[in-house]
């Protein structure tokens, strides 16, 4: 791991790094509009800032988003989740009146721990907007 940062904590040294996917409600292209995409970017930054989670490389999709961060161990992953996708969803509604009722984003996520790849992993969040325009092409 010659490119990975070291972090520090008053007790602690830490590497705490994830791949973060999860999708809206109902995995509809909600997120396609470009002010939506604008704001959740500026919310998560807010939210990371606040929290002291780092932001390595994020793709907002327009069915999906991923987000490969680094999470200190005071905090646990569930928690995290839960902040980012809770504090999100809400103040984006509060924003915006483009998106439908209820919860944005659905109940579920994929969670993996970055090890020895996290150069493969920030290439391949950084690079999904060519695989989402390559798939479309296929229908």
């Amino acid at each position: 791991m010659a490119n990975a940062r070291i972090y520090h904590l008053s007790h602690c040294t830490y590497i705490c790094q994830y791949h973060l996917v999860w999708t809206p409600k109902y995995r509809g292209k909600i997120l396609e509009d470009t002010y939506i995409k604008t704001e959740l970017k500026r919310i998560f930054k807010m939210i990371c800032k606040w929290k002291g989670f780092k932001i390595l490389a994020w793709h907002v999709g327009d069915e999906h988003v991923h987000v490969y961060l680094t999470i200190p161990p005071k905090y646990s992953v569930a928690y995290a989740v839960a902040i980012i996708k809770g504090k999100s969803s809400a103040w984006l509604k509060k924003k915006t009146k483009k998106l439908p009722e209820g919860s944005l984003w659905a109940r579920g996520y994929f969670i993996s721990t970055i090890g020895l790849n996290h150069m493969a992993v920030k290439k391949y969040i950084e690079n999904q907007q060519k695989y989402q325009k390559d798939l479309q092409t296929l229908f």
